[in-house]
C-alpha cells in the first residue's frame, strides 16, 4: 500500500456535484493499493498515520498526531500511485490492486482508521473525483509499505 498524505486546513472531494466527503484540520490521505497488498498491511499503515507526528506542539515543532491534535482525515482512493513510467510516456498500472480486491482492501482500511477514532470521511472508489484542498505547511508524506516490509 501507498499513502500519500498531506496535512491540510481543510479538504473536499466531489463526484459530480455531490461532496462525497469533507473535513476541517488534519489529513488528506490518498490511498494506493497494490497487486500485492493484503489486509496485513492495513494494521500497520493506519496505526503510523494516526500516530505521524506532523503538526506542530506548542513550540512549533512537528511534534503531535492527528489524533493529539483532534484532526479528522480524508481518505481518496487513487490507484495511480502505482504507476510505472520507467519505459515509454504512458503509464502502466499492472502493480495496481484489481478493482475488487482494491475496493475491499480500501474500506477496511477506512474501517481501520475509524477504529482508532479519529473522524473520517471518504471519496468514492474508482469514481472521477475533483479534490479540493488547503494544504497547511506544506506538509507532504509518502509511505510505502513494501520499503517497511524490506527493512524489518
Amino acid at each position: 500500500m501507498r499513502a500519500l498524505i498531506q496535512r491540510i486546513s481543510s479538504a473536499r472531494v466531489r463526484v459530480g456535484n455531490e461532496v462525497t466527503g469533507e473535513v476541517g484540520p488534519g489529513l488528506l490521505v490518498f490511498l494506493g493499493v497494490g497487486r500485492n497488498d493484503s489486509a496485513a498491511e492495513i494494521r500497520f499503515l493506519t496505526e503510523k498515520i494516526v500516530h505521524l507526528r506532523i503538526f506542530e506542539d506548542e513550540e512549533g515543532k512537528m511534534n503531535r498526531s492527528v489524533q493529539e491534535v483532534g484532526g479528522e482525515i480524508l481518505v481518496v482512493s487513487q490507484f495511480t500511485l502505482f504507476a510505472d513510467c520507467r519505459k515509454g510516456r504512458r503509464p502502466n498500472f499492472l502493480e495496481a490492486a484489481p478493482s475488487v480486491v482494491g475496493n475491499e482492501l480500501y474500506e477496511r482500511f477506512v474501517a481501520a482508521l475509524r477504529d482508532q477514532g479519529v473522524p473520517v470521511a471518504t471519496g468514492r472508489f474508482g469514481a472521477n473525483m475533483a479534490v479540493e484542498l488547503t494544504n497547511d505547511g506544506p506538509v507532504t508524506i509518502m509511505l510505502d509499505t513494501a520499503e517497511w516490509t524490506k527493512t524489518r
